[in-house]
């Protein structure tokens, strides 16, 4: 699979080279932008509040399957319900999750695009949690599963 990634940070850079391992053709895309033209998907790894810059300086993205790998941290564009959605509003195409068991996790279906700002907000309280150093431990699991 031909895979694009906006952003070549600590998510973006990780990720790509899970993926190079896995046998996939990766291109990582940094604050100069590029072509996703090309991409099977295209994976957005940005703090959420760069998500217009970095998009806006890459072309061919309409109607790419995007991976939304972006974080709230330290703020989101309230124009938007998600980020996953302010990601869509670049791309027209779907968010999935579909190359995540190739970085070797389990996905767990949390439900659709609706509830992409919910899980985003519990990212909120798990930071807050480990801001003074707490241990935090957590994990998501089909139930009937562990």
């Amino acid at each position: 699979m031909n895979i694009v990634i906006v952003g070549r940070g600590n998510v973006g850079g990780g990720l790509a080279a899970l993926w190079r391992k896995a046998g996939h053709e990766v291109t990582a895309l940094g604050r100069g932008g590029g072509d996703a033209n090309g991409a099977d998907v295209v994976v957005v790894a940005v703090p959420g509040s760069s998500i217009s810059a970095a998009l806006g300086g890459v072309t061919g993205l309409a109607g790419k399957i995007a991976i939304d790998a972006t974080n709230a941290f330290p703020c989101r564009n309230q124009a938007f319900s998600s980020l996953a959605e302010q990601v869509k509003s670049f791309t027209s195409g779907p968010v999935t999750e579909e190359l995540i068991i190739d970085v070797g996790y389990d996905p767990v279906p949390l439900g659709g695009l609706d509830k992409a700002r919910g899980l985003e907000d519990l990212a909120w309280l798990l930071f807050a949690a480990m801001k003074d150093g707490a241990p935090v431990f957590y994990r998501f699991a089909v139930p009937g599963e562990l």
